[in-house]
């Protein structure tokens, strides 16, 4: 590393894909004196709440709230739907599809993983294959990611529903949308999807410590049957509470809830969620622009090689032996930004996981932060002597001023 004086001193910006940049609004209402959780003005708010996430899910059904993180969203989707000994099947494209149904599998579920490795996203036809064979409809649910923010792959849901009816198979089709809710494009009953679940940290603009189970009335009448299910994640009180304090089973989130009440203002009533969606597209763009100029004459290559296949929230990156961890500490030390680090074995057999970086560009984020990042990122490889293409930046800028 230079002895130069660093230019990091300022306005720190955190870059990872989650917890993404909170919106100062959104820190502002959360600043305030603890209300009182049994009648007045935070009652009134939660009940408006409610349809305001449904309208960024594209769901008319049922959305129970918790006060855990997105591995507690994981456990209540599990315990509301699934017994001891039924079977599911885990469509593993990176960490977090893997993780759930290890969870499963620590609770008495049988999983049935395919595993698709770190570059790709989920082969319907493997699929298929699997729901072909499972004659006696032992499987119970199918579990997938719509983006693992480990590879920063994305997955086709709306064509694992096809799949699912192709073969008459009645297990439940259930989404991560952890890392992209609000970022990328999701229509939960247009595209078949009976369970989702998703965290306040990333798309949402709040910070940690709220999750989101979303679910239809299929996958509520699994509930009956479930032998998981705990007091505390049953989602049925949460959903439809008789009361304001059942809809967090104890004290609610009080200031959590102020945030998210006016992150949902900025996300539905103010830009919309169609412009939302087409923000995260323009952006991801230009990031894959610079990428990809870059790579021509150096070792940069993004994870997912296919643009149809890539998040638009976080894109997951290879900058050549040892350059990602070598970038990482240059960002943060003389640019003030900071990068995620690579998760779960996305390097690969015989990879380097110092190759990989990860940059988030969900949420609270515009054309300047981007481009920000995108900029400090050619300097950094100019300093460090990387092999890159010169003109990235540029074909990121044409990105953003074509829109």
């Amino acid at each position: 590393m230079s002895n130069t004086p660093s230019l990091a001193n300022g306005r720190h910006y955190l870059a990872i894909p989650g917890p993404s940049v909170m919106p100062d609004r959104v820190l502002q209402a959360m600043h305030r004196p603890a209300p009182n959780i049994y009648t007045g003005e935070l009652v009134e708010m939660v009940a408006g709440i409610v349809p305001d996430l449904r309208a960024v899910a594209r769901t008319r059904h049922h959305v129970a709230m918790y006060i855990a993180n997105g591995h507690g969203a994981w456990e209540a989707a599990l315990c509301n739907t699934l017994s001891r000994g039924d079977r599911i099947l885990v469509l593993g494209t990176g960490r977090f599809c893997l993780g759930w149904g290890e969870m499963a599998t620590a609770m008495g579920v049988e999983a049935q993983v395919i595993d698709f490795g770190q570059r790709s996203d989920i082969d319907l036809d493997r699929v298929a294959e699997a729901l072909a064979a499972d004659t006696e409809h032992r499987i119970r649910a199918v579990l997938a990611v719509q983006v693992d923010t480990s590879t920063s792959v994305k997955n086709d849901i709306p064509g694992l529903r096809r799949t699912l009816d192709a073969a008459k198979h009645p297990a439940l089709l259930c989404s991560d949308n952890i890392a992209c809710l609000a970022c990328d494009e999701f229509h939960m009953d247009e595209w078949g999807v009976d369970v989702m679940v998703t965290g306040s940290q990333k798309g949402l603009m709040t910070p940690p410590g709220m999750a989101f189970v979303f679910f239809n009335d299929k996958a509520d009448r699994a509930r009956e049957r479930a032998d998981l299910v705990t007091s505390y994640w049953d989602w049925r009180p949460r959903a439809n509470p008789q009361e304001f304090y059942r809809y967090f089973n104890g004290t609610a989130p009080t200031h959590h809830l102020y945030g998210l009440r006016t992150a949902l203002d900025m996300i539905v009533k103010e830009e919309g969620i169609e412009a939302v969606w087409h923000r995260h597209a323009v952006l991801a763009r230009a990031v894959w622009a610079a990428l990809e100029v870059w790579g021509q004459a150096g070792p940069v290559r993004p994870n997912i090689a296919d643009r149809a296949k890539r998040s638009h929230s976080v894109t997951t990156v290879n900058f050549g032996p040892g350059n990602g961890k070598r970038m990482r500490d240059w960002m943060t030390a003389q640019a003030g930004v900071t990068l995620g680090i690579p998760l779960g074995g996305v390097e690969g057999p015989g990879g380097n996981a110092e190759d990989f970086l990860r940059i988030g560009h969900m949420g609270h984020v515009n054309a300047h932060m981007v481009l920000g990042v995108l900029g400090s990122l050619q300097a950094g490889m100019a300093a460090l002597g990387i092999p890159h293409g010169p003109t990235g930046l540029e074909a990121a800028v044409k990105v953003i001023a074509e829109g």
